[in-house]
């Protein structure tokens, strides 16, 4: 599973989807994914991350395709600040 980055239509504000391992069980798996989310305030800085939630991948995907459809776009240029 990779790590996936959204943008707003404005080029303001992102998401980044990623995997998410429990290390706490003796064998780590990924059920779960990190939503991290951000603002952006100059296209040529670092985005300024908010925060970030842990949720069920079926409710990750939910949000994914929502998302989507309101416009938001997968892009890449953020991948090496995270």
């Amino acid at each position: 599973m990779e790590k996936f980055t959204l943008i707003n239509k404005d080029r303001s504000r992102i998401k980044v989807f990623e995997p998410f391992e429990d290390v706490s069980k003796p064998s780590p798996s990924v059920d779960a994914i990190m939503v991290s989310y951000g603002c952006v305030y100059k296209r040529s800085s670092k985005p300024v991350m908010k925060g970030s939630r842990v949720e069920t991948i079926e409710s990750a995907r939910e949000e994914y395709k929502k998302l989507l459809a309101e416009g938001w776009k997968k892009t890449s240029i953020f991948n090496s600040y995270f």
